[in-house]
């Protein structure tokens, strides 16, 4: 599970809601009435305030993998297990702009997944082509899910071992 940042425009960074449980990075998050980060749920009156790049678990790491591992290809520090905010207790979101792949995404959403399309949040923070309960685009697709090259030799897509699909959006948030 992860977030390719490709090109980002503002990189900020908020307290976390403590009560926040699997937060992963590529998820779509928003403020509570506090001002801390908690997962965005694409309700009817919600903003979702931009897209995690940190990963707050206890058993699921962000980081991208290579062998369909749960620790992905890079490991988190020992001490912190799956918790990137644990030593600061803030999360870093990106909004304004910029341009990412993630693996976040509703895999069959009502309507198909096409190139320009508006993307909205889910009720699971993920990426969705669903407005059924939110009418905010937090971003437009640039290319559908598919196999995200990782750029180590292999044979799985264009000479390199995949990390897996991905969705490329364009931050609208």
């Amino acid at each position: 599970m992860a977030l390719i940042e490709q090109f980002h425009v503002v990189a900020d960074h908020f307290p976390v809601a403590s009560s926040v449980t699997n937060l992963i990075e590529g998820m779509f998050v928003k403020q509570d009435s506090s001002g801390n980060i908690i997962k965005a749920t694409g309700g009817a009156s919600e903003r979702a305030l931009g897209v995690s790049g940190d990963t707050k678990s206890t058993s699921l790491s962000g980081l991208p993998s290579t062998n369909d591992s749960s620790m992905g290809a890079f490991v988190n520090r020992v001490s912190d297990s799956f918790d990137e905010t644990r030593a600061s207790g803030r999360c870093t979101v990106y909004h304004s702009g910029g341009k990412f792949a993630s693996n976040q995404y509703v895999a069959a959403p009502s309507t198909p997944w096409a190139v320009g399309l508006p993307l909205y949040v889910s009720s699971l923070a993920l990426l969705t082509t669903d407005a059924s309960t939110s009418a905010q685009i937090v971003a437009t697709c640039t290319a559908v899910p598919g196999a995200y090259a990782s750029g180590v030799p292999g044979i799985d897509t264009n000479g390199s071992i995949t990390l897996g699909n991905y969705i490329e959006f364009k931050l609208e948030v």
